[in-house]
C-alpha cells in the first residue's frame, strides 16, 4: 500500500464513517477519532468485499461499493456505540 493509498483510505474512511454514523439512529457514545477508525476499516473491508463480488470496477461511481462501505460503517458504529453506551460510570 502506498502513501497515496493510505491517505485516500483515511479520507474515504472519514466520509464513510460520518455517513455510517448518520445512518444509525439515536446518539452514539463514541468520539470522532473512533468513528474515523470504524470508517477506515469499513472502507477497506467494503472494497475487498466488492472485489470478491466483482462490482469494484464499474463505469462512473462505484455505488454498490460505496453502499457496502456505508453499511459496514453503520454496523460498526452501531456495535461500538452500543458497547460503549452500556458502560456504567461507578
Amino acid at each position: 500500500m502506498t502513501v497515496a493509498g493510505i491517505l485516500s483510505a483515511i479520507i474515504v474512511g472519514l466520509i464513510v464513517g460520518a455517513l455510517g454514523r448518520l445512518v444509525v439512529p439515536g446518539r452514539q457514545n463514541m468520539p470522532v477519532w473512533l468513528t474515523i477508525i470504524v470508517g477506515i476499516v469499513a472502507a477497506l473491508i467494503g472494497t475487498a468485499l466488492a472485489q470478491v463480488i466483482g462490482v469494484s470496477v464499474t463505469p462512473g461511481i462505484d455505488w454498490i461499493e460505496v453502499l457496502l462501505q456505508v453499511a459496514l460503517a453503520a454496523l460498526g458504529v452501531a456495535l461500538i456505540g452500543g458497547v460503549r453506551g452500556r458502560r456504567s460510570v461507578a
